[in-house]
């Protein structure tokens, strides 16, 4: 069978999607894809040289007055050619950058392209669920103390998990010193356009701001937007760069896709969101009786390590229980037919938009009950597993180099077992979210090696790593 038949035979299947892309596989409106597929024709604009009144700058511009962005760039490679381009416009070959360690891999491609020095700022650990909290504001104004020379501060929010942090505030710290703020929010496309979503950070005063709408949205996958604001992003060097890390040959359909996305934001964007709203507080409340699945709820914010999170997404914990996030993934595609985003080792995530129907929202919470009531029969009542949790879910390794620099230099290939107290020689990760637990130039240590070591026990796919457990290493 081949790609295209398989991806039928799924698309006519009843497997429902927690996952991206946004749209679900079940909006949309391009019945002949093949006669939509064209180049830059007269009439039809460039996406690299816009016409001051072409129909991709029209388009362009509709999209920032929607978002209330100074200006928004469609993205048809991804936000990674986003997240590539704004540091590159925002940083000077062999500068410095400031970025939040939990940042997706391709902040530190952005780095290891721009021979970049970097400094990481690190969330605070939310221990209940063994995930990665907020951004202080406080930590940002420490670093950039200890690293005066930083010519761009960036950070995620939200995270993969939903968890936010007060962009406003570290803006208003950034900009105290002149430099722009970028902020991958990739995974909160949807903030914008309603109440009991968290604040966007193009409302924030974050400079640019990259949006995956692909991801929670109705639109194809690869699309996503940047948006740009302020006077601090040299926007003619950032444009240069857009067409650096972009196809020359952009997707038509790709960007028509974007144009129907937001065409559904402006007219059915309220009442649909609204929907959606709406069958999340029911899903909420619904998983109120289950007794050792715990779904995280905003009460999270509770513990001050959170700021804020995004309840569109769908964090299933069984930590305490004898199942692992992989398991309960495992079993919820396997008998339900029901794909999640994510599990790991401690919690199963799901990501919802408003595409999904109130049909899928009861097939899951039914799953959800049917498997907890199985799980509460296999222990003891209030018995709960006690189980270590991690000083924390990311690592603060030893930086001996830059990215770039160990990129460069002379490779071995090693027993991974053999490798403490080596550089490394590649990125090392957890995919998705795609956020390092190892970067080139860093020393591999003992603390490194066991967290790597749990999570290939919990069941955890790790990449980066070569065959027969070997890691590549900075020669000696």
């Amino acid at each position: 069978m081949g790609l295209y038949e398989k991806l039928k035979a799924y698309g006519d299947s009843d497997y429902y999607g927690f996952h991206m892309p946004g749209h679900k596989r079940k909006t949309g409106g391009f019945a002949n894809l093949y006669s939509l597929d064209i180049t830059e024709v007269n009439g039809f604009d460039d996406l690299h040289h816009p016409q001051k009144d072409g129909i991709l700058t029209k388009a362009q511009e509709h999209s920032a007055w929607l978002y209330g962005s100074g200006e928004t760039h469609f993205l048809i490679n991804g936000s990674t050619a986003g997240i590539l381009s704004a540091i590159s416009a925002c940083t000077k070959k062999g500068g410095k950058i400031l970025a939040a360690r939990n940042c997706h891999r391709s902040v530190y491609h952005g780095i290891a392209l721009g021979n970049l020095d970097a400094a990481y700022i690190y969330p605070q650990q939310e221990c209940d669920l063994w995930i990665n909290g907020s951004i202080y504001p406080q930590d940002v104004d420490k670093a950039l103390e200890n690293f005066p020379e930083a010519q761009a501060v960036i950070l995620t929010s939200p995270t993969y998990d939903g968890i936010c942090s007060d962009v406003e505030k570290i803006a208003r710290i950034v900009h105290r010193r002149g430099i722009p703020l970028l902020v991958d929010q990739a995974h909160g496309a949807h903030f914008h356009f309603h109440r009991d979503f968290p604040q966007d950070a193009v409302s924030q005063g974050a400079d640019i701001v990259v949006h995956s709408i692909h991801k929670t949205l109705p639109s194809l996958t690869q699309t996503a937007l940047l948006h740009v604001n302020g006077d601090l992003v040299d926007r003619r060097r950032l444009a240069m760069f857009l067409s650096v890390y972009q196809s020359s040959s952009p997707s038509y359909i790709l960007m028509a896709g974007i144009d129907k996305c937001m065409e559904f934001l402006e007219t059915q964007g309220e009442e649909a969101f609204d929907r959606q709203v709406k069958a999340l507080r029911q899903f909420y409340e619904d998983c109120r009786t289950l007794k050792r699945i715990r779904l995280m709820d905003e009460n999270i914010r509770d513990g001050k390590k959170v700021w804020d999170m995004d309840f569109s997404r769908l964090l299933f914990s069984v930590k305490g229980t004898p199942w692992s996030g992989n398991l309960l993934g495992e079993r919820l595609l396997r008998e339900y037919n029901l794909q999640m985003e994510m599990s790991t080792v401690t919690y199963s995530l799901g990501i919802s938009s408003v595409a999904d129907t109130a049909e899928g929202f009861e097939r899951l919470k039914n799953a959800l009950l049917e498997l907890d009531k199985e799980l509460d029969s296999k222990m003891e009542k209030n018995q709960e597993i006690t189980m270590t949790p991690p000083e924390e879910t990311l690592t603060r390794p030893h930086i001996e180099m830059t990215i770039s620099a160990a990129l460069d230099s002379p490779l071995e290939k090693i027993l991974l077992k053999n490798s403490c107290g080596r550089i490394a020689g590649t990125f090392v990760y957890q995919y998705p979210p795609g956020i390092p637990l190892l970067a080139p130039g860093e020393i591999i240590t003992r603390e490194i090696l066991g967290i790597l070591d749990n999570q290939k026990k919990g069941g955890v796919e790790i990449q980066g790593l070569e065959e027969d457990k070997q890691i590549y290493v900075l020669k000696k």
